[in-house]
């Protein structure tokens, strides 16, 4: 029996034929083209769950069910999903578009929280039952599975770790609050720290690297400078390590999971990110002589979100 996964993202549709095991059979893609509204995209997404299964020599009669992992919720009260902002959605009933051409059962959830459900099942937390995906990119998204399920929370809200609030008064995020988790703890915290520290200190690596153009600063940019040894840019690293260790040990004494998984582009710093993070969490868990979640780096990368929005049907 086969599933089908699709990732829907503000740029591409991506719809991946997966088996029980979830294992990748077949691979498809189109654009989103957000700016036609709502109706063609979920067209487009059923034209793509046909589109794989044809390929792959597989009739729709073999998969079981078609999951979708979206940067939104779906409301379990109606079904819809009531707000998507990177596609300007409000409200859309998805599945029941879906149904009128796949007249399969579809499951909805947040795409970070697939992608940890995928990690769950085929990743570095495979066989894992209780585990933590977050993904450290432009904000912070966050994944629960317990029990080798994905927990979304009463209604379908939960997982929304990256507006944790973890600084009194602090920056203010675009959900409106001050001192979310995600404004310190994200990509985009690196690159803001990275430009405050790099006018504070013009003769750093920061700021030579990008030829002394501080708009074109990124958080890989403040990452190699660090991993060169450059004072400024350790500072500022370890600020950050800081800050996404203190989220680290909320979801530790809130949840205690045996594994959280690290995804998304500061990810991308491998080791120098993995080590810096073990090296600071031991001084901050409450319980001191025992045992802890074990960190890890994502595995899956861009499969991430199709193999766990198939197997949200599993």
């Amino acid at each position: 029996m086969y599933y089908v996964g699709i990732d829907l993202g503000g740029t591409s549709i991506k719809a991946g034929l997966v088996d029980e095991n979830g294992k990748i059979i077949r691979k498809a893609t189109c654009p989103t083209l957000v700016e036609r509204g709502a109706r063609p995209v979920v067209d487009d997404m059923a034209k793509l769950v046909l589109e794989v299964c044809a390929q792959a020599g597989v009739s729709l009669d073999d998969v079981k069910a078609v999951g979708i992992g979206l940067p939104g919720i779906q409301d379990p009260r109606t079904g819809h999903v009531p707000f998507c902002t990177n596609l300007y959605w409000h409200e859309v009933p998805v599945i029941e578009w879906m149904q009128e051409t796949i007249n399969k059962p579809i499951f909805i959830d947040n795409d970070a929280t697939v992608a940890g459900l995928a990690e769950s099942v085929a990743g570095v937390s495979a066989g894992i039952k209780n585990s933590v995906f977050l993904t450290l990119g432009t904000g912070l998204g966050g994944g629960i599975v317990l029990n080798g399920k994905v927990f979304s929370g009463t209604h379908g809200v939960g997982s929304e770790l990256g507006h944790m609030i973890t600084v009194e008064g602090g920056e203010l995020c675009t959900c409106g609050n001050r001192g979310c988790w995600e404004r310190y703890a994200s990509a985009t915290a690196i690159i803001r720290m990275g430009k405050a520290a790099a006018r504070e200190n013009p003769d750093s690596l920061i700021l030579k690297s990008v030829n002394g153009d501080e708009s074109a600063i990124t958080a890989r940019t403040v990452i190699d400078a660090a991993k060169a040894g450059d004072p400024t840019a350790l500072k500022v690293f370890d600020e950050y390590v800081y800050h996404l260790c203190a989220g680290l040990v909320g979801i530790i004494n809130f949840i205690d999971p045996e594994v959280i998984v690290l995804g998304g582009g500061v990810s991308h710093a491998g080791q120098f990110l993995l080590d810096a993070v073990r090296a600071k969490l031991p001084s901050m868990v409450f319980y001191k002589t025992m045992p802890y979640a074990r960190i890890e780096l994502a595995t899956l990368g861009n499969d991430a979100g199709i193999i766990g929005a198939a197997m949200l049907g599993r």
